[in-house]
């Protein structure tokens, strides 16, 4: 299994699989809609990084790296948007690997922290972040579109 960014020859494959990545986190989101962003993702490597994890030449799964900055954090630090694994790849450690990569990928862009969001009933993923060192801080994330 090998990491690299994604390109624009990507989208097609990603898209399927942020659909049922959006699916299984009863996330709102249209394939429509959602390609935009994902193509602007790709194309600007200064707002993150979208990077897949391949067998040969066939995606297992994917992350998404988006920058940010913060005075607590003293730089640079990185939100761990989305990671996924198709199914037939999961609970056989190869979400460890991509959490790895994720975090590789993190610190060589100079993020000095990685923060993520996860269900509370997605057990499998809570404990895989908190035996690699992710803790719930006693703050809430809040958030509020802008139209």
């Amino acid at each position: 299994m090998h990491f690299r960014p994604a390109t624009s020859s990507d989208v097609p494959a990603i898209l399927d699989m942020m659909e049922d990545f959006n699916r299984l986190e009863h996330i709102p989101w249209r394939r429509g809609p959602g390609e935009a962003p994902l193509r602007t993702l790709i194309g600007s490597p200064g707002l993150g990084t979208v990077v897949l994890g391949l067998e040969g030449d066939a995606p297992l799964g994917y992350f998404v790296l988006t920058w940010g900055f913060d005075l607590e954090w003293g730089g640079r630090d990185a939100f761990l948007t989305e990671l996924y694994l198709r199914a037939e790849v999961r609970g056989a450690g190869r979400g460890r690997l991509f959490l790895d990569a994720a975090l590789a990928s993190a610190r060589a862009h100079g993020a000095r922290a990685v923060h993520l969001m996860v269900r509370t009933d997605n057990t499998p993923a809570l404990e895989l972040y908190r035996r690699s060192g992710f803790t719930a801080p006693p703050r809430v994330l809040m958030t509020r579109p802008l139209d």
